[in-house]
């Protein structure tokens, strides 16, 4: 391990799904078929890779079905767990908990298909953790791409309808009386509508 990452007191969650012909992003799937859809998640963990692979924090991959050892995320980089829980609050909330149990005093969540993010916005989020308590970057469909604490406030995981719009409107209310920023608007990547214009992504659409 890193030295300095082994005295980091920041911790980083990637959530991630296991990339599997037929498994995931299934609404761009329904529009792009499966295999462009599995080379498009697949693209979108390689820049969660390049991103977060230099970050000044310890970093854990939450798998959603099962750990694999051989890929692209280099164990001497990044701790690797499974998801536990019924729904993605649940499993969230469990990923806090232990984070906060072990002593990290920062923790910032985001999952592996957000391509318009970077490493500095990571860093960013982070440094806003000094001055507050909460960190929120609102998604564009009404979600978020990124959630980041200092205290652990349950209520957040709880009573959401989780991949609905109105997942940031509930997280804000339950955060109404908390020290908070907010970063700006970013769009994951869920739609075809999402991506049908990036040139990133012209070469997995060129055929449509």
């Amino acid at each position: 391990m890193d030295f300095t990452l082994a005295n980091s007191k920041n911790l980083l969650l990637i959530f991630t799904r296991n990339p599997e012909l037929g498994k995931g992003k299934r609404r761009l799937a329904a529009t792009v078929g499966d295999q462009t859809a599995l080379d498009i998640y697949n693209f979108l963990l390689d820049h969660t890779v390049k991103i977060t692979s230099g970050l000044y924090a310890e970093k854990i991959v939450y798998y959603s079905e099962e750990i694999w050892e051989e890929d692209i995320w280099d164990q001497r980089i990044y701790t690797k767990k499974r998801q536990i829980g019924t729904n993605l609050g649940a499993r969230m909330l469990h990923a806090f908990q232990d984070g906060f149990s072990r002593g990290y005093e920062k923790i910032v969540i985001i999952g592996s298909d957000m391509y318009d993010l970077s490493q500095d916005d990571l860093e960013s989020a982070f440094r806003v953790l000094s001055q507050t308590d909460f960190v929120i970057g609102p998604a564009a469909d009404g979600g978020y791409y990124l959630l980041g604490m200092k205290k652990l406030k349950p209520e957040l995981f709880t009573d959401k309808d989780w991949g609905k719009d109105t997942v940031l409107e509930s997280t804000l209310s339950d955060l109404k009386n908390e020290k908070k920023v907010l970063l700006d608007i970013r769009n994951d990547v869920d739609h075809y509508e999402d991506i049908k214009d990036h040139p990133a992504f012209a070469p997995f659409l060129k055929n449509r």
